[in-house]
């Protein structure tokens, strides 16, 4: 398999299907990398095409019901994807809007197509992956998957799980300088106009797409995050020149709100984690807020994509925590609970905190909640419901359906975080065993409750 200047380590072979040298096009099957720069997976879909003499072709898969996506994430979703849509039509590229079961559904296209092979993107969580393996077996033609939206690929950064952020770290950042380099830009060598495409969607416009769909539209579009590269690179662009520099310190207030704001984009794939990095490296921040960034978005970020890959059956049950963290719930499990509060009362912010209102509401109303209030939202969860199971599932189930980034690697680690995954055993207390706990003072020592509290006010107006 050649690489065509892609790093050997991201590129996978899923079948063992021979080449069909006198097919009509090379299909990229786009899902996790919705992007059209930067885009390992793209890239090296063109230069594989090129090197056949066939036209590169991209094509989407929909469906109506990706689990626990609503009308938040499918908007965001088809912002960046109509941007992907217009940047390929600039380089003669067509991008084929599929609908349908995503494996069935680019099993059959590429077969219309009499595709030479199919490159695709990786993904981590259980359902995209099976979608992969199943499209794998049924395609009649190579399927290569591109890692696209890690640094340091998994599997390279570690062959196993890793129990805390401190023992992968050495690992990956010894790897990163070798994985972070600029995706060059490769132009078509063929024009695909005279192949017979054909979408299954009309692409006019995202409001057009939407009405197509079936989906759920419980959950209203946030007003503060548009989908698409440009937006994560203004977004990265004004962080860079305003709120990097003091990020080390800044990014733990929630009243400020001093973070980057890229985490939905990074989920979408609608930047590279690379394009970012370089980026932060080579600004004029303070070292020590470079390196607390960097922390977050590879060490941390990637520590999350360790854990879903080598945990596939667990990651999102408490199955899948260190024996302390379980030893710890299991003593505590009758502990009297202060409060208790049904999912109902936590979905509408309806507890006796109001600092615990106000982080609920942010997140009903912009999908977004700086991390240091995330973790104080979790851990009261846990402080009010009958069961540290309920408690995750609660946590999960508002977390999966607010957050933009919701239903990610990121995600289903952080929420087992709050319950001991990736952390330390922590001194006894009630409820919470030895699991790290944070209090109402404990929120109030660290910032400005009332500033917090006034900026969530205005989400209002």
């Amino acid at each position: 398999m050649k690489s065509f200047s892609i790093a050997p380590e991201r590129l996978k072979q899923l079948n063992d299907r021979p080449l069909r040298e006198d097919g009509t096009c090379l299909v990229y099957w786009m899902q996790e990398s919705m992007r059209a720069y930067e885009n390992p997976a793209l890239e090296y879909a063109v230069r594989w095409a090129n090197d056949l003499g066939k036209p590169c072709v991209v094509a989407f898969t929909l469906i109506d019901d990706f689990p626990e996506a609503n009308l938040r994430h499918y908007r965001f979703l088809l912002e960046g994807l109509k941007e992907v849509a217009d940047r390929l039509a600039e380089r003669d590229i067509p991008l084929c809007m599929l609908h349908g079961p995503r494996s069935e559904r680019i099993t059959r296209f590429a077969k219309d197509q009499d595709a030479c092979a199919v490159v695709t993107d990786r993904a981590y969580l259980r359902h995209e992956r099976k979608w992969r393996s199943e499209a794998a077996d049924q395609l009649e033609v190579p399927l290569v998957q591109v890692e696209s939206n890690v640094v340091v690929p998994v599997e390279t950064a570690s062959n196993k799980r890793e129990y805390a952020a401190r023992t992968i770290r050495k690992k990956i950042m010894q790897r990163v300088d070798d994985f972070s380099g600029e995706t060059t830009e490769t132009t078509p060598g063929q024009d695909a106009k005279a192949l017979e495409l054909e979408s299954d969607l009309d692409f006019g416009s995202v409001d057009e797409l939407l009405d197509q769909l079936k989906i759920d539209r419980s959950v209203p579009v946030s007003p503060d995050f548009t989908g698409g590269t440009a937006e994560a690179r203004r977004r990265l662009t004004a962080f860079l020149r305003s709120d990097l520099e003091g990020y080390g310190d800044g990014r733990l207030d929630p009243a400020d709100d001093a973070t980057s704001h890229l985490s939905p984009y990074l989920h979408f794939g609608h930047i590279s984690p690379c394009e970012i990095l370089r980026k932060v490296r080579n600004s004029s921040a303070p070292q020590s807020d470079r390196e607390a960034y960097v922390e977050e978005l590879v060490v941390r970020r990637e520590l999350a994509h360790n854990f879903v890959y080598y945990t596939p059956d667990d990651y999102d049950s408490l199955n899948a925590l260190p024996d302390w963290a379980k030893e710890t719930m299991e003593k505590h499990a009758d502990d009297p609970r202060p409060n208790h509060f049904t999912r109902e009362q936590l979905e509408k912010g309806e507890t006796d905190d109001e600092a615990w209102n106000a982080s609920m509401k942010e997140m009903r109303e912009r999908g977004f909640l700086p991390n240091y209030l995330r973790m104080y939202w979790g851990k009261q969860i846990i402080r009010w419901t009958n069961t540290y199971d309920y408690a995750h599932k609660t946590t999960l189930y508002l977390n999966n359906k607010y957050f933009m980034d919701g239903r990610d690697a990121n995600s289903f680690t952080n929420v087992l975080w709050l319950f001991g995954l990736h952390d330390r055993a922590w001194t006894e207390r009630e409820v919470f065993g030895k699991l790290r706990m944070l209090s109402k003072g404990g929120l109030e020592r660290k910032f400005d409750v009332e500033a917090y509290l006034k900026r969530v006010s205005e989400l209002d107006e």
